[in-house]
């Protein structure tokens, strides 16, 4: 089981932006590398305290995360789901760099990732998908065709002579509290701490192209329309040894013909004769995956709500699935002939078509009420 996001920065649900955050720094300061060098188990603490703050600093996230847990995020290493669980040093000094380095503290860590070189992350991109009511039941594999910048073949780059390759440029201001140290982005390469040399044809500034590129993606099963899954590092890459960006998803899923979904379940309504609700019949209806037939009992009532479990949306969390409930649904007829009027007249006192209700028969309000119990 994944460690809750919450232990591993002793915080609670309640903590508010500023106290997420300075939980983090703290824990990032007593596992930062430069300080337990060589220590693996420190490296990892800081690598989990990274994956819970990019987390729980996004409010988005934070809200999918307190729903759905670790299962908000899973869909399949490098796949889709994952909004954390493979992050590098690479990725947290380049994402979180300002924690440490960025404001004024830099603790003798050796600036970004504790080499002196900070490593700027490319741009993300954004596409959409659609996916049926089957593809959402049970998960899909998805593969889109993305326009994404790459670093141009031939290109060449040079250390930065403003910042010597650091990314950053630092100051020291004497004032009424003493010598105080402020780091800020190199404006000459952007933070990169390089700046091209050599530049191919059709290559833009930075030295990357446009390339088109086929992005395999993972989607589990139980995803909402709205909800937003990143495939990291299939977005833009960073010019020189940079950080590839994000490819995020958002997902849009197609109104079926006859489903409606609440949830994890699935609701049908189903409508029969007045014939087939006093003689009983057989009905073939919609379900994900294919076809289902059900039995209706003779002298089945209007409203009845029937429950085929395990027939609705793989839950995202991974606890099994919900159900597909068939809303029973007894038509009556107009424009009656004159045959079809006499025969209603005469069972219209008939004792078997006069209502008698028994107690085991729920009224409507009861039926909602074991629906969503």
């Amino acid at each position: 089981m994944k460690e809750d996001f919450y232990s591993i920065l002793g915080i609670t649900k309640n903590a508010t932006a500023a106290e997420i955050k300075k939980a983090y720094r703290k824990k990032a300061i007593e596992f930062h590398p430069d300080k337990n060098p060589g220590d693996a188990k420190a490296e990892e603490m800081f690598k989990k305290a990274a994956e819970a703050y990019e987390i729980l600093s996004d409010p988005d996230k934070k809200a999918r995360y307190d729903q759905y847990g670790h299962a908000a995020f899973e869909g399949g290493a490098g796949g889709g789901g994952g909004g954390f669980g493979g992050m590098n040093m690479d990725d947290i000094f380049s994402q979180f760099g300002d924690i440490f380095g960025g404001g004024g503290f830099s603790g003798g860590f050796g600036g970004f990732g504790g080499g002196g070189q900070r490593r700027v992350k490319g741009s993300n991109l954004r596409i959409r998908v659609k996916l049926t009511l089957e593809e959402v039941a049970n998960g899909v594999e998805k593969k889109v065709k993305v326009k994404r910048k790459v670093q141009a073949d031939g290109v060449t780059y040079n250390t930065c002579t403003t910042c010597n390759g650091s990314g950053q440029v630092t100051k020291i201001a004497n004032t009424i509290l003493g010598r105080m140290q402020t780091s800020a982005t190199c404006s000459t390469c952007g933070g990169s701490g390089q700046i091209i040399d050599k530049k191919p044809a059709g290559a833009d500034a930075q030295g990357l192209i446009a390339k088109e590129e086929t992005v395999s993606i993972k989607i589990p099963g139980g995803v909402e329309d709205g909800m937003q899954l990143k495939v990291p590092g299939k977005g833009n890459s960073a010019p020189g040894n940079g950080v590839n960006g994000d490819l995020i998803v958002l997902i849009e899923t197609e109104e079926h013909s006859t489903l409606k979904r609440e949830g994890d379940n699935l609701h049908y309504d189903l409508y029969i004769s007045i014939p087939e609700a006093v003689l009983g019949t057989s009905k073939e209806i919609d379900a994900v995956g294919g076809k289902v037939r059900i039995k209706l009992e003779e002298g089945i009532q209007s409203g009845k709500i029937l429950r085929l479990r395990g027939k609705g949306i793989t839950s995202l969390n991974g606890y099994g699935s919900g159900d597909l409930l068939v809303h029973v649904n007894v038509w009556t007829p107009k424009g009656l002939n004159k045959e079809q009027r006499e025969f209603f007249e005469r069972m219209r006192d008939s004792e078997n078509f006069t209502p008698q209700p028994e107690k085991s028969d729920k009224s409507f309000f009861e039926k909602v009420k074991d629906m969503f119990s």
